[in-house]
């Protein structure tokens, strides 16, 4: 991440952030969830398949997996499968957190910064998430099953920032897929992407980072203060 220190840094009104492989990493849960119900249903399903899945709407997702597996479960059916599978994973096996988000969260927390999760999981597997932090931060929380249209739309951020009473533009989506990159880029956010298992495109209003271990709230604030936040 390279930042231009003429940007006089503020904080952000507020800091939305992505779930999956952005807080925690469970792609690989997902993944082995997705593995696990093709070989009960006897379909085909394999690594490349489910990267291509990474930050979708998990009904649009499970829509593409019966198509591509070849298996006759209905795609809310799959959908409850998946949600069942990561959930418990989020209750009860150690769970991996991405480098410096737990932290940052927390140094937000203290600089009395507003925070949102926007996840394309569903409650059942935010709430067991929040369950296991030390406090919850989230003064709102936007999931897949609560809003109508999911990422790339921008429809979870808008709502998250309106949640908040605040303006998009004056906030931070920490991202790690392009699905959520361009569904908080089209809310009007400054878009912080950590790549974890995919690549993301660069493109307006995107900065980028190798991890979180090293950044501050200010580094979030200084991305509000650049040439493109409008």
């Amino acid at each position: 991440m390279s930042l231009d220190t003429r940007v006089r840094s503020t904080l952000p009104d507020a800091v939305l952030w992505d779930l999956d492989g952005t807080i925690v990493d469970t792609e690989p849960v997902w993944l082995a969830a997705e593995l696990a119900l093709a070989r009960r249903f006897g379909g085909v399903w394999t690594e490349e398949d489910g990267l291509d899945l990474i930050g979708s709407d998990l009904l649009e997702a499970a829509a593409i997996m019966r198509e591509r597996m070849g298996i006759t479960p209905t795609p809310e059916e799959i959908v409850v499968a998946m949600v069942s599978a990561v959930a418990d994973h989020m209750r009860h096996a150690e769970l991996v957190w991405r480098p410096g988000a737990v932290e940052m969260i927390a140094r937000l927390a203290d600089a009395g910064v507003p925070q949102a999760l926007v996840t394309m999981s569903y409650a059942e597997i935010a709430e067991a998430m929040i369950t296991r932090m030390p406090s919850n931060p989230f003064g709102a929380v936007v999931t897949g099953d609560s809003v109508t249209r999911g990422k790339p739309h921008p429809e979870p951020y808008l709502t998250a920032a309106e949640a908040l009473g605040v303006d998009p533009a004056r906030c931070v989506a920490i991202e790690d897929s392009g699905t959520g990159t361009r569904s908080a880029a089209a809310a009007g956010c400054q878009v912080l992407v950590v790549p974890n298992l995919v690549p993301v495109e660069s493109g307006e209003r995107r900065t980028f980072a190798d991890s979180l271990a090293d950044l501050g709230p200010d580094d979030l604030g200084a991305l509000v203060g650049r040439p493109d936040a409008t």
